[in-house]
């Protein structure tokens, strides 16, 4: 049974405030810790297959989360991914949203849902602890329409299983697409690349995208492409391939459109790390995974215990609506109505092979 200890002050947010952590511990030893700027995952401790513990995600120690430039760890919103020129049309009005990447809108603008201190509750159901973030974002916020009150929740269970569960209510038609940014590294965060690391993807179609990363609106096969993960292949293996795709990304920045459809809970991607034995399967019941491989990071910040991350230091899956998807009625909509609810679940599940 999953439980959560608070530590009073973390660190410091934007406005003076004292940040707590929150710990959560399950009986296979298993620990994450959450806190509440940026609904942020600070810390992902697993086992090895010689039962070793380490810290599997990528991040910073203290106030340098309120500094945060690169998402990791934290909640996504209101909109994630991009938006071609930070323009959409809904009900025949047209928005034009904040462009904070480029000439286009990434991860919510300027002010998204990661730099947000959210509302934290403990509660508790039979299996254990969870977590409860919550956040009112006002109309406008962003150039977004509507009132939307978001809901997460955050839950470890006995099978190390991370399970988050995304929820909004907006009082008018807006966009909604929820997820969370952590970078991966199983062999541990401090311990250089993740090209050795194998992975495996549940998609037969990716959406192509221009220099940008907007995407073009193909949607094309990855058969006999880099962008082929049906079986498992190891990052480093094609990540630099003359492929376009490959050379506009820089590596793997992606979208993948999984198999099994939207609002169906299914698997959408494996990630083995023979070096430590660390299995990590992702499920969801978002149509879509972003495969992102940090091809940005340079050492320019410093991460927890001083460590400088570079270039392909971990690996991200974003689980989604398509970027733009706005802009393409064919795709799965990122489009919330007003009234209705917006809910969905990844979970990211951490065992070994021996």
């Amino acid at each position: 049974m999953t439980k959560i200890t608070v530590k009073p002050m973390f660190c410091k947010g934007p406005a003076g405030e004292d940040l707590p952590m929150y710990t959560f511990s399950n009986s296979k030893g298993m620990e994450i810790d959450v806190i509440p700027y940026g609904g942020d995952i600070v810390s992902i401790r697993v086992p090895d297959r010689d039962g070793n513990m380490g810290d599997v995600l990528l991040g910073y120690d203290g106030e340098n989360y309120v500094n945060n430039a690169r998402y990791r760890g934290q909640l996504i919103g209101r909109c994630g991914n991009r938006i071609g020129r930070g323009k959409f049309t809904l009900n025949g009005k047209s928005y034009q949203l904040n462009c904070n990447d480029g000439r286009n809108h990434l991860h919510g603008g300027n002010v998204g849902f990661n730099k947000k201190v959210w509302d934290c509750q403990i509660e508790s159901a039979p299996q254990g602890d969870f977590l409860t973030l919550k956040y009112h974002s006002p109309d406008g916020e962003e150039f977004y329409p509507g009132n939307m009150d978001v809901t997460v929740t955050y839950s470890l269970t006995d099978k190390n299983e991370i399970v988050i569960r995304y929820q909004a209510v907006s009082d008018k038609d807006t966009l909604c697409n929820l997820t969370n940014h952590a970078y991966f590294n199983l062999r541990g965060h401090d311990t250089g690349d993740i090209l050795d690391h194998e992975v495996k993807i549940y998609a037969d179609y990716f959406t192509e995208a221009d220099e940008e990363s907007i995407p073009t609106g193909r949607v094309l096969a990855v058969d006999g492409t880099p962008m082929d993960f049906k079986q498992f292949h190891k990052v480093g293996e094609r990540i630099d391939a003359q492929y376009t795709p490959v050379i506009y990304g820089k590596g793997y920045d992606h979208n993948w459109v999984l198999n099994k459809g939207d609002k169906v809970m299914g698997p959408c991607a494996e990630v083995y790390c023979e070096a430590t034995g660390r299995l990590m399967r992702c499920f969801t019941t978002s149509p879509c995974v972003q495969f992102y491989t940090a091809n940005f990071i340079n050492g320019s910040t410093i991460g927890k215990g001083g460590y400088r991350y570079q270039k392909r230091a971990g690996l991200c899956l974003e689980t989604q609506f398509a970027p733009d998807a706005a802009n393409h009625p064919d795709w799965a909509s990122p489009i919330l109505r007003a009234g209705d609810l917006w809910d969905y679940t990844t979970i990211y599940e951490f065992s070994v092979k021996e």
